[in-house]
């Protein structure tokens, strides 16, 4: 986002601030679509539920994924005025309650859609059964997450060789298997990954096809397709040295066509990070700017139990700038809690935190961070009663 911009910004709001971009989201979500046009987009809600960027995807034609009853409450909000065969069609073939661990009154709620889910054990297609039984469901299945940013398959997801036995036991129960999905783990440059976590789901509908499993939409939706859910994972550019997603849509389309015949299979996939992360700018104020110590220490009115939560939980690699021009040089900083976590630089407790380099600077300059749009704001804190950065949401379309 462009400095002078910023700046017009901090001087008409109180920091520590966190603009949202709409505009790039739109762009983001078209490149999307573009890059994988048989891929329906599932925006992970769980990177940046703020209402207004719901909203912002769903007037782009978006679909959902939704992992709690309070996420799924946030997407209602948005489309809750529709008439009520359209709302009821909307949750029925937008939503996927992409969350393999569910709690009943989440199952309760849902019920009357009857919705996507996913789930990866017996024990939670019992709870299914009980509770929303008329829903369909997507079988979720452990594949690699080495090299990802984040790694799921230690919590989630059946092995591949006993999908096909959970399937029929699923099936025999009386619920209905449409489709099978996976996740590479949050942030994968490695396309590979992807690759074979598809060639394990074709394996896995051949071996049920020839064993009489009967997976797919159900034909009150119209059609009978199987569905393949490719999870998140789509990488973004925080330094540049990352896999690009040009090149990683180049591979998925590509092995997509080989495995997947476009007229049996329906391809839809759940990306978080990469429809907002680079949608979102930091802005910071330094509140005391030590230069007696060696290096010279900022003290700042926004930190890692807040919109800088991300290195913590979803380690993210931070890139501070100040507005400030002159010589950098390599300084201590930290966020505003009494707490000696709360360290933005070189913190051996955070994963891709590094050395930071800015010119001298005095308390009350303006120091900013971008790529801050997902699992910042999402995950941030009132620890020690110091409130959330205020949102600032700019370029939304006009109703």
């Amino acid at each position: 986002m462009n400095k002078k911009y910023l700046q017009e910004l901090v001087i008409q709001n109180e920091t520590p601030l966190l603009v949202i971009d709409h505009a790039q989201i739109r762009r983001n979500y078209q490149e999307f679509r573009e890059r994988l046009p048989r891929v329906q987009v599932y925006y992970a809600v769980k990177a940046n539920p703020v209402p207004e960027i719901v909203r912002t995807l769903f007037e782009e034609g978006s679909s959902f994924d939704v992992a709690s009853r309070s996420e799924f409450e946030v997407v209602f909000d948005t489309v809750r005025n529709l008439p009520p065969l359209e709302l009821e069609k909307f949750i029925w073939d937008k939503l996927i309650y992409a969350n393999p661990v569910k709690k009943p009154d989440s199952l309760h709620l849902l019920h009357a859609y009857k919705p996507l889910l996913t789930y990866d054990s017996e024990e939670e297609m019992g709870k299914i059964l009980k509770h929303c039984p008329e829903a369909g469901l997507l079988l979720r299945v452990k594949v690699s997450d080495e090299g990802s940013m984040v790694k799921l398959s230690n919590k989630f997801g059946i092995e591949p060789e006993k999908a096909s036995e959970l399937i029929k036991k699923t099936i025999d129960a009386g619920l209905n298997v449409e489709g099978i999905s996976f996740h590479v783990g949050s942030q994968c440059t490695d396309p590979s990954k992807f690759v074979k976590a598809l060639e394990s789901v074709a394996g896995i509908f051949q071996e049920a096809d020839s064993k009489g499993y009967d997976i797919g939409e159900s034909i009150t939706r119209g059609y009978r397709v199987k569905i393949v859910d490719l999870g998140g994972g789509f990488p973004v550019r925080y330094n540049g040295q990352e896999q690009s997603f040009k090149g990683l849509s180049k591979v998925l389309m590509k092995e997509l066509d080989r495995l997947f015949p476009e007229d049996k299979t329906a391809i839809l996939a759940e990306p978080g990070r990469f429809m907002v992360a680079n949608t979102g700018t930091a802005v910071s104020k330094v509140i005391l700017a030590k230069h007696s110590t060696n290096p010279p220490a900022y003290h700042l009115d926004d930190g890692v139990y807040h919109t800088f939560s991300a290195m913590i939980y979803d380690h993210v690699p931070l890139n501070l700038e100040a507005f400030k021009e002159g010589e950098k040089a390599e300084c201590q900083v930290f966020g505003p809690t009494c707490d000696g976590l709360d360290c933005l630089s070189e913190n051996e407790y955070i994963p891709n935190s590094s050395k930071i380099f800015l010119p001298r600077l005095e308390e009350g300059d303006f120091v900013y961070a971008e790529n801050m749009g997902a699992y910042s704001s999402a995950s941030s804190t009132n620890f020690n009663g110091m409130p959330s950065a205020k949102i600032l949401h700019v370029n939304v379309k006009k109703k």
